[in-house]
């Protein structure tokens, strides 16, 4: 855990957050996400998976930041860059760690301060809640208050070390897919493609694949999300498969099309629509553009192109976890800063109940933006 990124690195992250927490006038934050606990101690392990115990972060204002965390956890965080780490046995059901948080945010709050939680938009709470209330009664006066802000704009800025773990993931699902003709054919079952690519992810460097989703169908596919059938692959079916893969705690989230045989006019036409939508909107991204703003010009390049581009969310955020803020939606005016990592991921509807779907990942730069991604060829892949 200790070589993921120097002490420094961490040291960075908590320094931003204090000044966010103190800009706020909060006293400090308690981190009880996964992603947001990684984030500022590099604590990487697989077993949040199970949902059986509870873990804290607290981050004060001024000061060193405090693991309240369960023992089995004792050794791997003792080897991030905090030196505060508080533990009891868990799981521990009369007092699951809640004594133990109370007395470490006592420590560093004041009787009339505020404690920052994220309480907005793809956040969760991660304890249970009766506990939670337990903890409002032992801190009272003390108040809990909306914090989603202090981390969400922090972490949305990558610095140049998590651009470098971003490229490499990208870079290994690029290699998986320049792949796809070993384990795609007529005939191979879609569950079988789906079960292969992941084994190819990881012979190319993922620690591990966290989601993989796609679909297939004649000049298209109905969804992209739906569980791969054994049903095998015809000519004329367009495959895509989408993956979020990770390395070192990071993860990409981009999709390729690829035809089975010769793609119908239709499914080769809006594979061209769409890539040339991704490359036309690329060249006027800027940093302070809006969530929105993106979704806007992603739709009228596809429709200027004669195509019919499908309702819903068409990019986000990426980063510590699979998709983060904002959304690239008519409704999302989050202002996109320089060093935000997004997904382009525009789709076709090509009528009769079939969809195509792409998706690139990206950078903001101060001069525009850069793919992570080897961007898809303007022709559909034949396989």
């Amino acid at each position: 855990m200790s070589d993921l990124f120097p002490p420094a690195e961490y040291h960075r992250r908590h320094s931003a957050i204090q000044a966010r927490l103190q800009a706020a006038g909060l006293n400090a934050i308690l981190l009880t996400q996964a992603a947001d606990i990684f984030y500022v101690t590099g604590f990487l392990t697989r077993f949040w998976e199970s949902p059986a115990r509870p873990w804290f972060v607290v981050i004060p204002a001024t000061g060193n930041p405090i693991a309240v965390i369960p023992e089995i956890g004792a050794y791997l965080m003792g080897k991030s860059v905090l030196t505060d780490i508080r533990t009891w046995p868990a799981p521990h059901p009369e007092d699951d760690g809640v004594s133990l948080l109370a007395e470490a945010l006592c420590d560093t709050v004041p009787v009339n301060g505020k404690i920052g939680v994220a309480m907005g938009l793809e956040t969760q709470l991660r304890m249970p809640l009766g506990d939670f209330f337990a903890l409002q009664t032992r801190l009272a006066p003390r108040a809990f208050v909306d914090a989603t802000d202090v981390m969400h704009r922090t972490r949305e800025v990558k610095s140049a070390l998590e651009l470098e773990k971003l490229r490499q993931i990208c870079t290994i699902a690029d290699r998986a897919f320049a792949r796809m003709g070993e384990i795609a054919r007529v005939g191979t079952n879609l569950d079988m493609v789906f079960r292969a690519f992941q084994i190819l992810l990881l012979e190319e460097g993922a620690d591990w694949v966290s989601y993989v989703a796609g679909g297939a169908g004649q000049g298209g596919y109905g969804d992209v999300i739906s569980p791969a059938a054994p049903i095998p692959l015809r000519n004329g079916d367009i495959l895509m498969l989408d993956t979020g893969a990770v390395k070192d705690g990071y993860f990409c989230d981009f999709d390729r099309n690829f035809a089975i045989g010769t793609p119908s006019p239709e499914a080769a036409r809006g594979h061209q629509i769409l890539q040339d939508a991704i490359y036309a909107v690329m060249e006027v991204i800027r940093p302070n553009i809006r969530a929105l703003d993106v979704h806007a010009m992603l739709c009228r390049e596809i429709t200027a192109r004669g195509g019919a581009p499908c309702a819903g969310r068409l990019g986000h955020g990426l980063g510590v976890t699979l998709t983060e803020w904002p959304s690239l939606t008519l409704h999302d005016q989050t202002v996109l800063p320089a060093g935000m990592v997004l997904t382009l991921e525009p789709s076709v509807d090509l009528g009769q109940g079939r969809i195509l779907v792409a998706e690139e990942n990206i950078v903001i730069t101060e001069h525009g933006a850069e793919f992570l991604t080897n961007p898809a060829p303007r022709d559909i892949p034949v396989i």
